[in-house]
């Protein structure tokens, strides 16, 4: 996707979409928790409106920038998911921990702010499961829909 919004703007939507929890907190009470149930409630309040949490970022335009003629590059590289819908997919395809939560990258060019995403339904296609890739076309809809609120 590419957007006539300001860089900042676009990562505004993005983040305000999702949720941002303490880390280190969350994945105490993930180890503490012994059930379903127990993982749900420490899962569940943590995930910002679209059910989806941000777990890091990486600003790869400040390293871009550091001793280059790039002194203005904006590069946002955001991974953001869900570990209940992560567990969904991988219970059926473990492969799929190799890919969830996803990343989302934000840069700057100069004919707008291009936003990049592999879709979780096409990096699960190749194993054949049904189950696991219904899971992942649903946390697809949940990312675009972030993206397309952001542009």
């Amino acid at each position: 996707m590419t957007s006539s919004k300001p860089f900042d703007v676009v990562v505004a939507g993005i983040k305000a979409s999702v949720g941002h929890p303490n880390m280190a907190s969350l994945w105490q009470a993930v180890q503490r928790a012994t059930t379903g149930t127990e993982l749900d409630a420490a899962i569940q309040p943590t995930l910002g409106k679209t059910g989806l949490m941000q777990f890091v970022e990486f600003d790869h335009g400040m390293v871009i920038r550091k001793g280059t003629e790039h002194r203005t590059s904006k590069m946002v590289r955001m991974v953001i998911g869900n570990p209940l819908i992560m567990k969904e997919m991988a219970k059926r395809v473990p492969d799929a921990g190799s890919y969830a939560p996803v990343t989302v990258l934000v840069d700057e060019r100069v004919d707008g702010v291009h936003i990049s995403y592999d879709r979780m339904a096409s990096l699960l296609a190749p194993y054949g499961d049904e189950n696991a890739l219904s899971v992942a076309r649903d946390l697809d809809a949940k990312v675009e829909d972030v993206l397309r609120q952001a542009v």
